[in-house]
């Protein structure tokens, strides 16, 4: 169900302050209301273009079939969340984790709703920082298998090419917990806000 209030995610992200706006490029005053200010700027593209949009998401799995499955994955986040003691359920949770926010969500929504933002908007900086290194190398990572947890389970260590080219070498990488929790929370937030807004 989609939300129509805004206030539970914008208060969610406001804990990432400062890294929205180091990162990400947000101004101070865009970090209190990130998932309002996304469903504004989802609501101004134009129709033709929301059209195109709607048809690219939903070919062939339709956006609410997408909604489903981040609702069902925060299902599975709150169970995963009392059984922190269970390094086997930690370790799923991980997998599932970054599955689901880098390689499902990427590909299901921010790689086409990036083509259709305004560039100045904060949906729009939320997704080139989604779909850009050091992100797009860590998906890249995940879905060729090469990636494990450092010696003290403090973040990932991944391997990637930084560009595009085949014969380029791997070069190794690395990602802290608080940077990857931070990573997945924008992931879901702008996520479920456009893929919400779109439905609507």
């Amino acid at each position: 169900m989609a939300i129509a209030n805004w206030d539970f995610l914008d208060k969610q992200m406001q804990q990432w302050s400062s890294t929205l706006i180091g990162k990400v490029k947000l101004r101070e005053d865009e970090t209190s209301k990130v998932a309002s200010l996304i469903a504004t700027e989802i609501a101004r593209i134009p129709f033709n273009s929301k059209e195109e949009i709607i048809l690219s998401i939903s070919n062939p799995i339709s956006i609410q079939d997408r909604l489903n499955e981040l609702v069902a994955f925060q299902g599975w986040m709150d169970i995963a969340h009392t059984s922190r003691r269970n390094p086997y359920i930690t370790r799923a949770q991980v997998i599932v984790q970054n599955y689901v926010c880098f390689v499902y969500l990427g590909e299901a929504c921010f790689k086409t709703l990036r083509k259709y933002l305004a560039p100045s908007g904060v949906a729009k900086r939320c997704c080139n920082f989604l779909m850009d290194n050091p992100i797009r190398a860590f998906r890249n990572a995940l879905a060729h298998s090469n990636w494990k947890y450092n010696d003290d389970f403090s973040g990932i260590i991944f391997y990637a090419r930084k560009g595009n080219q085949e014969g380029e070498p791997l070069i190794k990488w690395d990602v802290s917990n608080k940077d990857l929790d931070f990573w997945q929370a924008l992931a879901r937030c702008t996520a479920y806000t456009s893929l919400s807004c779109l439905k609507s």
